[in-house]
């Protein structure tokens, strides 16, 4: 694969500083630059609506953090109780930020692997202006009150038809970019970007009939929402996130990944087991044993793909680890990659009856489920847009200051966040096992805990500043020059 160029930080001199083009040919920058320059508009839109959700999130999660071990924190607002200002949180993060992210990032490697430009982007901008407002009007749905009682569907039932119309319309380019695709081999970015693709909106549509407009009966909802929830994250973020990092770590290391059939492998496996692991979540509700078993050997399945992921990276990188903390990307792409293992694994284990008695109904739940989402899909999404934005606009970041300022306060925020509640959550559920302790000496047991998750929140709430202060700041800034070619060459490309 082709060595692309990263953006240096000019405080390390002893690493040449390549810019936004890099040492390519001036045939295959002027490619690139077609194919980039076809993605720009929808490109920066989407990453500046998900850096207005992100900021928006941390308002809403800051809130609802205090709030845990001071409940009379902005008690007198009633659109800011717990309940409402956690689901917003919520969803703000997810349908805001990371699928603003998830547009951005797969459309873009999706065009630039198959070789093909962006087409009819007025139409995509159209629809992500669709999604935003649909967003926009389900979070001011929740804090109004008029939210449902389902977790990771709280958006209002009106707004999901526009959810999903929008969401066709820009779902279909990354297809139409890869059936116009130039090249015949298919990476495996894009076995993954693909298979987002086409999984989201089949356990969004499932979930949406059987919950709300053909509800099924009894437990069957609850299923159906675990499932929902569990593949929300792992069939929809977590194959883009896995897509951009085999695409960026080969490309700013410059040397190919190391195993191609491990990553087919990884794909499959995680296609066939995740889609049962959710449902380990329900272990001792009122579903039939079998279900159960088949969640508990889903996630221990899982530990094949996440294996398979780790030993492919770690084998890439061997050898370049000094290049990491010189390239801003892989800064934030190896630290997600890294938490994509310990999560997953985290999680399998979690599956295990004798361990999940300990963890269900506690902290710990909420540690692991911000590994997988924050510290893992969101630092990658991070190191993703580092790499895609001076590409777009042919610009160089601004600040390498604010880069560090972004990168430190997430890494230590999201590592306080996930030690604290993981450490805090176990001690919890072993005391709400022994029926010798009263309910109420937890609840204040769990205090502290709960205040570094708050103090956490304060870290990753400054990262997510800096990152939108940088992105306004570069596009604000002056473009660089581009590549001079000739007529002929521009043509040819």
């Amino acid at each position: 694969m082709s060595t692309a160029s990263d953006i240096v930080e000019p405080a390390q001199p002893q690493v040449a500083r390549e810019g936004v083009y890099g040492s390519r040919s001036a045939e295959e920058r002027v490619a690139l630059s077609v194919i980039d320059n076809s993605m720009k508009v929808a490109g920066v839109f989407f990453v500046c609506c998900g850096a207005f959700w992100l900021l928006a999130g941390s308002f809403f999660g800051f809130v609802a953090s205090m709030k845990l071990h001071n409940p009379d924190f902005m008690a007198a607002l009633p659109e800011l109780t717990f309940g409402r200002v956690r689901s917003a949180h919520l969803n703000s993060m997810a349908y805001g930020w990371a699928n603003n992210a998830v547009f951005a990032i797969g459309l873009w490697i999706m065009a630039r692997l198959s070789r093909a430009p962006v087409r009819h982007g007025g139409l995509l901008i159209i629809a992500g202006v669709m999604w935003n407002l649909a967003v926009l009007v389900g979070i001011r749905g929740i804090l109004f009150g008029d939210m449902t009682s389902v977790e990771w569907l709280e958006i209002p039932t009106y707004v999901t038809p526009i959810l999903g119309l929008s969401y066709a319309l820009i779902g279909v380019w990354g297809i139409l970019a890869f059936h116009y695709r130039k090249s015949e081999h298919v990476y495996v970015s894009q076995w993954y970007i693909l298979g987002a693709v086409f999984w989201f909106p089949w356990i969004y549509t499932v979930a949406q009939m059987l919950i709300f407009f053909a509800p099924a009966r009894g437990t069957v909802q609850a299923i159906t929402n675990w499932w929902f929830a569990h593949n929300v994250l792992g069939l929809w973020y977590t194959p883009v996130a896995l897509a951009a990092a085999y695409y960026l770590i080969p490309k700013i290391l410059g040397k190919p990944i190391h195993s191609y059939y491990l990553s087919v492998l990884g794909f499959w496996s995680l296609a066939l087991f995740y889609n049962w692991a959710g449902v380990h979540h329900l272990i001792g509700g009122p579903i039939p044993l079998w279900l159960q078993t088949a969640g508990v050997v889903g996630s221990l399945g899982m530990v094949i793909p996440v294996i398979v992921v780790a030993v492919n990276h770690h084998l890439t990188v061997r050898g370049c680890f000094r290049q990491i903390w010189n390239s801003p990307t892989l800064r934030f792409v190896v630290y997600g990659a890294m938490s994509y293992t310990l999560a997953s694994l985290m999680g399998s284990l979690m599956a295990i009856p004798e361990v999940n008695v300990v963890t269900h109904f506690t902290h710990f739940t909420v540690a692991h489920a911000h590994h997988g989402a924050y510290a893992f899909f969101t630092m990658v999404m991070f190191g993703s847009v580092y790499f895609m934005m001076p590409r777009l606009l042919q610009k160089e970041w601004p600040s390498a200051t604010l880069i560090r300022i972004h990168f430190w306060s997430c890494a230590i925020g999201a590592a306080i966040y996930v030690i604290g509640l993981s450490v805090g959550g176990w001690m919890q559920g072993l005391m709400m096992n022994n029926p010798e302790i009263p309910f109420m000496e937890i609840v204040e047991f769990m205090v502290p805990w709960l205040m570094s998750r708050s103090l956490a929140g304060v870290l990753l709430t400054i990262g997510h500043f800096a990152f939108a202060i940088n992105i306004a700041w570069i596009l604000l800034g002056r473009r660089v020059a581009e590549p001079k070619v000739s007529l002929t060459k521009k043509a040819a490309a």
